[in-house]
C-alpha cells in the first residue's frame, strides 16, 4: 500500500507555487504529479496548509447502517427472506444498495444467515453416497518401474 508524501514536500511544493512558480513548474521541480501539485494548493487555499488524510477506513457501511432497522425489520418480517428479495424491498423505498453491501452488514453486524443441515439434505436416503462409474481410476499409475532404456554391459 502506498503511504502519503512527506509534509516537507507538501509545504515546500505549496510555497514554490505562492512564490511564482506556475504548478506544473513546481511539480517537475520537486518530481511529483501536476494533479497532485494543483490538489495540494487547492488544499493549502482551502485549509490553511496541505495535510494528509487519514488512509483507509470505511467508506460505504454509513449507507447501509443508517436504514439498520428497516433491514432489521424485514428481516424479523420474514424469516427467510434472502438478500435479493431485501435489495428489492430496500430499491422500493428508493434506497439503492448493492448484494455485497448487503452482505457486508450482515457480517458487520454478526448476522448469519445458515440453513439447518438437517433439514435440507442434497441426497434421498437410501441412495450410495456416490454414483456408480463417477470416480475413475488415473489410465496409467502414478507410481511404479521407470522407463528408462539402458544397455546392460555385463
Amino acid at each position: 500500500m502506498g503511504r502519503a508524501l512527506s509534509q516537507d514536500l507538501r509545504d515546500r511544493v505549496v510555497s514554490a507555487i505562492d512564490g511564482g512558480l506556475s504548478c506544473r513548474a513546481a511539480a517537475m521541480r520537486f518530481g511529483v504529479g501536476v494533479a497532485t501539485a494543483i490538489r495540494w494548493r487547492q488544499m493549502a487555499i482551502a485549509h490553511g496548509r496541505a495535510v494528509a488524510g487519514k488512509p483507509g477506513g470505511d467508506q460505504r457501511s454509513s449507507k447501509t447502517d443508517a436504514h439498520a432497522n428497516l433491514i432489521l425489520a424485514m428481516l424479523e418480517e420474514n424469516g427467510d427472506i434472502t438478500l435479493a428479495e431485501i435489495r428489492s424491498g430496500l430499491a422500493g423505498r428508493n434506497i439503492h444498495v448493492g448484494i455485497g453491501t448487503l452482505w457486508r452488514f450482515f457480517d458487520r453486524h454478526g448476522i448469519t444467515r445458515k440453513k439447518v443441515g438437517s433439514r435440507y439434505r442434497a441426497r434421498q436416503a437410501g441412495r450410495p453416497e456416490t454414483a456408480q462409474g463417477v470416480v475413475r481410476r488415473p489410465v496409467r499409475p502414478r507410481s511404479g518401474t521407470p522407463c528408462f532404456y539402458r544397455r546392460n554391459l555385463d
